[in-house]
């Protein structure tokens, strides 16, 4: 029996405990920004610089969209986190900790900071609970396994929109969603997706961070299967671009108007943020004197203590006094007619701030995905031709095809064309160089980099025809002039990598000329003393 009562008094218990929580009325711990009364009733902190921080930390994530980027700026500006001692002889008081992530975490995914009361967050899981340890066992429930919801009960800081629209941004900012920003100067990370398998593309890039290509490796990752396909990124990017500027031109004006008021709105919470830092800073050293003034001169013990806290409290005022000053010369809190000017002519002018220096690849990251939900890509077999299907917010689609650069010629759509108009040329009576300024006239296009044809690769497109022999294809070729080195030669000359001399030559850092020889285009480089001096020096500072 007596097991029986005890049971019964412990389910009577729940239930009545069950039955407040309904009601809105069972008390929990509060979380920073909140403080609860001796009657019980929860209100916001009423100390109002604490009630700045938290407000200025939502306002942050509306801005940035991730916990990091809220985290660096609450660093980088020195902004501290109120809390509430909660036991021992300094319970109540107010203390300033530095942010961290799980906290910043936590204030975003409370409902409290809504305004709704909710209890049930976080059961205790009884498989997973150990003995003896009272915390262990919970679990993070959904929103409709959650006990109580109370909507509008308690004073908040954001409405119920902004909480939602906070917990979908973390989420799209997942992996398995689009992914926060990343860094980098590719701007499609997280939007792009593969055309045939219907999987996210990976972004990778070489080992100078530059080059910069998207690929589908799930299939070949999870499964074993070959790459499913892949492509240089700058194309895409670049088209991407093309299309977001031109669908941002018909606001500029709209845009330079809310440049203006997002930049003013900015900086007007942090001035606010600095003054209440001082304030409190002159308060504490108003109170350090008064303290000072009220003890006996001839308590010399006490009297040194506190004249050393006035001293203290006088040399904080002053850093502060110093910081502040530091901060509102560089980010007034109004802007100057110049910078109001600035921005509007920016603001006309689109392109020019996209490609500004200042313009980091996150800000352009940031903005695409303001106007962009995907791009669907599919590369049209091994050829050049890639079909670009770009999903704009609002529903609309724009799809068109654009051209990557491949290894090989016989990856061309039009390489059939192409080896047939050689063999039409070469009937003619044209010799090589004279195919290839044709072939250039005519809009022909090469694989890879190259933007023309010339003629080391019109004789080889002769030879793989077998429209010339070997022997009447390398008559006449030029030989190594005084001076002139093949890359393989420069390559051993320098101890350098020979992909890094094709590098070189592609970026205009190396000039040399294109002969053939042995079957094969043959480059040569003219090097002396000098250009070889330059290119250790190259060699050097790129390792360095």
């Amino acid at each position: 029996m007596s097991e029986a009562e005890l049971h019964v008094l412990k389910q009577r218990l729940l239930a009545g405990k069950r039955a407040k929580a309904t009601r809105g009325e069972l008390g929990m711990q509060v979380p920073i920004g909140y403080v609860r009364r001796p009657s019980g009733e929860v209100i916001k902190d009423p100390d109002e610089q604490a009630q700045t921080v938290i407000g200025l930390i939502f306002d942050q994530f509306e801005r940035c969209g991730t916990l990091n980027g809220m985290l660096q700026y609450l660093v980088r500006h020195q902004i501290q986190l109120p809390c509430r001692v909660r036991t021992g002889v300094n319970r109540g008081e107010l203390e300033w900790h530095a942010p961290n992530r799980v906290t910043l975490s936590n204030l975003l995914h409370n409902p409290l900071y809504a305004g709704a009361y909710a209890y049930g967050r976080r059961p205790t899981d009884i498989r997973r609970k150990q003995p003896g340890r009272p915390a262990t066992g919970r679990r993070v429930a959904p929103r409709e396994q959650w006990a109580v919801l109370l909507k509008d009960h308690l004073p908040a800081y954001i409405s119920w929109e902004q909480y939602e629209r906070h917990l979908r941004q973390l989420e799209a900012n997942g992996i398995k969603a689009q992914g926060a920003i990343r860094h980098g100067p590719s701007l499609l990370s997280g939007l792009l997706v593969c055309g045939r398998c219907g999987h996210r593309m990976m972004t990778r890039y070489n080992s100078s961070g530059t080059g910069l290509r998207y690929a589908c490796d799930t299939m070949a990752a999870s499964y074993g299967q070959a790459l499913c396909q892949s492509l240089a990124g700058q194309a895409l990017d670049d088209f991407i671009t093309e299309q977001v500027l031109a669908a941002l031109q018909p606001a500029a004006l709209e845009i330079s108007l809310q440049a203006l008021e997002d930049l003013e709105s900015e900086r007007e919470p942090l001035h606010r943020h600095w003054q209440q830092r001082l304030e409190r800073a002159h308060y504490q050293a108003e109170r350090a004197y008064r303290q000072f003034n009220a003890v006996e001169p001839e308590n010399r013990l006490v009297a040194r203590t506190l004249e050393q806290q006035w001293e203290s409290a006088l040399t904080v005022e002053g850093e502060l006094q110093a910081e502040y000053a530091r901060f509102a010369a560089e980010q007034p809190a109004t802007l100057s007619a110049a910078e109001r000017e600035a921005i509007r002519r920016l603001a006309c002018d689109i392109p020019a701030l996209w490609h500004a220096p200042t313009t980091m690849a996150a800000d352009r990251q940031a903005i695409i995905r303001q106007l962009v939900t995907r791009v669907v890509v599919t590369v049209q077999g091994e050829s050049e031709r890639v079909d670009v299907q770009v999903h704009w917010i609002g529903g609309h689609d724009t799809q068109a095809t654009l051209t990557r650069p491949v290894a090989r010629l016989d990856q061309l759509s039009y390489y059939p064309q192409l080896m047939a108009r050689v063999a039409e040329l070469h009937a003619q009576g044209e010799n090589a160089a004279a195919i290839a300024r044709r072939l250039n006239a005519e809009d022909w296009r090469p694989a890879k980099r190259c933007d023309t044809f010339n003629a080391p690769m019109v004789l080889t497109l002769l030879l793989r025809q077998g429209l010339r022999s070997r022997q009447s294809a390398y008559a006449g070729m030029i030989e190594e002039a005084q001076e002139e080195l093949t890359l393989n030669e420069l390559a051993r000359r320098l101890n350098v990598p020979q992909p890094t001399l094709y590098s070189w030559l592609r970026r205009g850092l190396l000039h040399g000329r294109q002969v053939i020889h042995a079957d094969h285009p043959l480059w040569l480089i003219q090097a002396d003393e000098a250009e070889l001096a330059r290119l250790s020096a190259l060699r050097a500072s790129a390792k360095s």
